[in-house]
């Protein structure tokens, strides 16, 4: 259920019997040749509408920016400063704790919002604590944290997976928007890998067009559904798991 397509009665009723909400967050950043740029805003709100449908829980509006910098030497990426990212996650909470939300499962699409969530979410606890405001809890999971995905994209690419532009994600938005699948020559058929790189330029040197060891050429739109239904059933688990804990 989609919180902006709710009424405030609706709200709070559904208040009377749960207090959790999923808040999906992504990012806006380029996806190599052939991946859409709201790709992670994109898997993260696909994922967290499946999620909420099976389990009855409201979905808050995706955050679709957050911190893309190493990408910003491709046209269209757009990133915040952690700070902002930061404040508007805290502003989600103080926001809807505020009518009685406490438990915030964060629904991720991008490997670069982790440490700033994280460092966000230490923000949010102790200024709540230090004001004496009510207890709120707040955890991330990403999209692709189960094992039914993990053993999909291992079966269905292997190596070729890779860790940015993957075959994965580009298959999940392939299943969400297939009248908007893009076609290019990858070449090499396997993006280079490295084991770090610095800013956006050093990043674009090393990885030139976009795709990081991996080959998005392999995605379809069945594989896509295939990710999906996976990630629901773990996550949906995951989500009763976070709103059970004691």
């Amino acid at each position: 259920m989609q919180l902006w397509l709710q009424t405030w009665s609706e709200v709070e009723t559904y208040l009377t019997r749960s207090q959790g909400i999923i808040v999906p967050i992504g990012s806006t950043e380029q996806h190599g040749p052939n991946g859409l740029i709201g790709t992670d805003a994109i898997c993260a709100e696909t994922i967290a509408r499946g999620v909420g449908e099976a389990s009855g829980a409201l979905v808050a509006p995706v955050i679709s920016v957050g911190i893309a910098g190493h990408h910003m030497s491709f046209a269209g990426t757009m990133t915040l400063a952690p700070s902002t990212l930061i404040g508007i996650m805290r502003d989600y909470v103080r926001s809807l704790s505020h009518h009685g939300f406490s438990r915030f499962f964060f629904l991720n699409g991008h490997g670069g919002n982790i440490s700033t969530v994280k460092a966000g979410f230490a923000e949010i606890f102790n200024e709540r604590y230090l004001a004496g405001l009510p207890e709120v809890r707040c955890t991330l999971v990403s999209w692709w944290e189960c094992a039914g995905v993990a053993a999909l994209y291992e079966e269905l690419y292997g190596a070729a997976e890779g860790q940015h532009a993957t075959a994965s994600e580009v298959s999940l938005t392939q299943f969400v928007y297939p009248e908007l699948i893009k076609h290019a020559v990858l070449e090499p058929p396997v993006a280079p890998d490295s084991p770090h790189f610095y800013d956006a330029r050093d990043y674009r040197r090393r990885f030139p067009d976009g795709r990081m060891g991996s080959n998005p050429g392999l995605s379809t739109p069945s594989h896509g559904e295939m990710f999906y239904k996976a990630s629901v059933e773990g996550l949906a688990a995951a989500y009763a798991e976070f709103l059970d804990e004691p």
